[in-house]
């Protein structure tokens, strides 16, 4: 599941520096490390260090995991359909909610900042 949520994540929003990579999937940094390794042995992420400041490490998706993510994410996409078929509009605007209020509880436990959101 972290494996795919790596891919996910870089899939859509492009190469990231591996702090955001692990900040946007909820796992700690050591996590983020030892998946990126595995997903670079199957040759389906790369990092590469920045430019600018070598203190920063990006991880960026390969052609050979864009094209599994092409095939495998319409798939979880339709699952997730299916799955959230079953919660009424107000439901899912009131989940996402809770989703939202949970992740903002779960980053100030660890340290970090982030704006509070309004109900």
């Amino acid at each position: 599941m972290t494996e795919f949520a790596v891919l996910e994540v870089l899939y859509h929003k492009g190469r990231l520096p591996l702090g955001e990579l692990a900040d946007r999937i909820l796992v700690t940094g050591a996590s983020t490390t030892y998946t990126v390794k595995k997903l670079e042995k199957r040759k389906l992420m790369t990092r590469r260090a920045s430019d600018e400041d070598q203190r920063f490490v990006f991880g960026e998706i390969t052609e050979m995991g864009r094209k599994l993510i092409d095939r495998i994410f319409p798939l979880h996409a339709e699952d997730l359909s299916r799955v959230m078929a079953g919660l009424s509009r107000q439901e899912k605007k009131e989940a996402a909610l809770l989703m939202r209020k949970l992740e903002a509880y779960a980053k100030r436990e660890v340290g970090r900042e982030v704006p509070e959101i309004e109900n």
